[in-house]
């Protein structure tokens, strides 16, 4: 079988590019660079070489490498963000920082003949993420495109075969990735012969040899990827030796435990239980502020309620495996690679977890999937279309949309509010909360800006949004303030907890969010729609900050552009709940911003 080798370089997107090249029916391989001792040998019987983004930058000490021997080996080579940096600076160019870093959409303008590059347009959109760039390209290379920020945004030496690309062709964002990558595959010679009835195929027999002659404990959430891997694994293994188990956390949403079970054991879900636990974790959560902590402690709760329930049903654990619905951006953004920097820890990725797996107690069919191909795999298992077109609900629940912490703001505050208002004549505040971000594969814990103006020109304000924080390292978010367009005087946060009365204010929020949309048919329209609650006043409220964003594997994301009559309505809603002070809508794209604020 034809294949294509993706050495890891650790970028968040590094599994998406297999993902990407198996999906136009190329089988495509991760392989840690590190490990290369012999690239001539090694990859002998691959088609070609692609190099991943990563987090760090190529002229740090410890920077993932790769033998530059890999560049002789007479196979078409495509390098990527990071793996575009290291081949110019393994090759003799220079690679240096970037004055400002590029995240999001760029326009992209192509410059040179190229069969990379063939059948695009002049220009096009594609996503970038990086903080450093090329200065001087090595012997024998030529630029082929650049952006308004990135001179050399593609470049190739055309009697090598070697490629490399600043932007992220494999990410839906970039217009015509696809196109590039298929180019890529042309150019490698490698013929089709991967499918995603293949994985199911292979995935069921892996299922069948792990689990033996034992039975699997399955968490179960109603969302789409617990959904699936209850269905793979039944299909693998029978209905009698799946037991499925959700918990419910006191975190989750309005009605959400009954509404789950009901349409779960509707679509034919038998061995199923609910078990209320929200005592529990509330008690394991009280005074806990720092993101990584709840999400720690999440995970760890949840292990220790599954153990309960299997002593309280008698089941011998020597028998059951446990069974999770992970997915690979749970893994990636949980550090779960060699050179992967972690943006937030998973509840299904902390410490106990990734021992458990390490012993071969944990089942995840899913786990080298992302969301489109977990649904697609859900269609090919004639699952409901009601539960997998939901939208994806955080394991955590509510606990990460809820922000806690203590009042903060950078101590550039005046000279970032200042220069933005003289730039585009709009107010703009710093908000004294921080947030997690991805930018450059890198996790970021920074601030939002918000800005007030009456406009809801869209796309004026993403880029302004965009402009914001490639300018400023200190910001990772914008926020339209959609209750007022003059700027309140000033803004502080409380040092706010998890406290019942706040979980019970930001589930009706949600509720409130989620039935506007279905009343006025955009349910479909958004991918996901976090609900925000946090601790940000000007009199001594709450504001709410609403998420929507469009993705497909959520690795890239945009802030879903909905109607204004419905941002008017829902804000008219919130500002009717008692405590909610201020309503926001996140205008920031996935990079630099991850899709929950924690």
């Amino acid at each position: 079988m034809d294949k294509i080798a993706v050495l890891d370089f650790g970028g968040q997107y590094a599994h998406l590019i297999a993902n990407r090249i198996r999906r136009a029916g190329v089988f495509a391989e991760i392989i840690i660079p590190q490990n290369l001792v012999d690239p001539a040998t090694e990859l002998k019987d691959f088609c070609a070489v692609v190099l991943s983004g990563g987090p760090q930058s190529v002229f740090e000490k410890n920077s993932p490498k790769v033998d530059p021997a890999i560049f002789e080996i007479k196979k078409p080579i495509l390098g990527i963000c990071y793996g575009l940096q290291f081949l110019v600076h393994a090759l003799g160019g220079q690679v240096k920082k970037a004055a400002g870093g590029e995240f999001g959409e760029a326009k992209l303008k192509i410059t040179g003949k190229s069969k990379l590059l063939a059948g695009l347009p002049k220009a096009s959109t594609a996503w970038m993420s990086h903080g450093d760039e090329v200065k001087k390209l090595p012997k024998g290379f030529e630029k082929i495109a650049s952006t308004a920020d990135c001179e050399f945004a593609a470049i190739e030496d055309s009697a090598r075969q070697i490629f490399g690309v600043q932007f992220h062709p494999e990410v839906k964002h970039t217009e015509f990735g696809e196109k590039i990558l298929a180019n890529f595959l042309k150019i490698s010679g490698a013929k089709k012969s991967w499918d995603l009835d293949k994985f199911l195929k292979d995935e069921i027999s892996k299922i069948k040899k792990q689990v033996g002659q034992k039975k699997v404990f399955l968490l179960v959430s109603g969302g789409v990827d617990s959904t699936v891997a209850f269905a793979l694994l039944e299909k693998a293994l029978g209905k009698k030796r799946v037991f499925g188990l959700m918990i419910d956390t006191g975190l989750l949403r309005q009605n959400e435990a009954e509404e789950v079970h009901k349409s779960l054991t509707k679509a034919g879900f038998a061995n199923l239980k609910v078990a209320n636990e929200a005592g529990h974790f509330a008690a394991a959560l009280k005074n806990i502020t720092d993101p990584e902590e709840k999400r720690r402690i999440i995970g760890r709760v949840f292990l220790k309620v599954q153990r309960k329930v299997l002593k309280r049903l008698r089941f011998n654990p020597r028998e059951w495996l446990l069974g999770q619905g992970t997915i690979y951006p749970d893994t990636i953004e949980s550090a779960g690679t060699a050179n992967s920097d972690k943006i937030k820890t998973h509840h299904n990725r902390v410490e106990e977890i990734e021992k458990m797996i390490e012993k071969g107690l944990i089942v995840e069919p899913l786990a080298e999937l992302y969301k489109d191909e977990v649904r697609e795999v859900g269609r090919k298992l004639k699952l409901p279309k009601n539960l997998i077109e939901r939208h994806p609900f955080p394991g955590p629940g509510l606990g990460v949309r809820i922000l806690c912490g203590e009042s903060e703001k950078p101590k550039t505050t005046n000279k970032i509010e200042t220069e933005i208002n003289r730039k585009w004549k709009i107010r703009g505040k710093v908000l004294p909360l921080r947030s997690v971000g991805v930018q450059g594969d890198a996790r970021t814990f920074a601030h939002p800006v918000a800005l007030f103006t009456a406009s809801r020109d869209f796309d004026k304000l993403s880029a302004i949004a965009t402009w914001i924080v490639n300018k400023f390292p200190e910001i990772n978010r914008v926020v339209l303030g959609l209750d007022v367009a003059k700027a309140p005087r000033v803004f502080l946060a409380a040092p706010a907890k998890l406290t019942a009365s706040r979980v019970e204010l930001a589930r009706a929020a949600d509720a409130i969010v989620n039935q506007t949309l279905s009343a006025q048919k955009l349910y479909a329209k958004v991918w996901q729609f976090p609900v925000v609650l946090a601790p940000v006043f000007e009199k001594g409220g709450e504001a709410i900050i609403l998420r929507p964003i469009n993705s497909e594997e959520a690795m890239t994301a945009n802030f879903a552009r909905l109607p204004k009559t419905f941002f008017a309505t829902v804000t008219k809603k919130l500002l009717k709940l008692d405590g909610v002070e201020h309503v926001f809508l996140d205008l920031t794209n996935k990079p630099p911003a991850t899709i929950e604020w924690e």
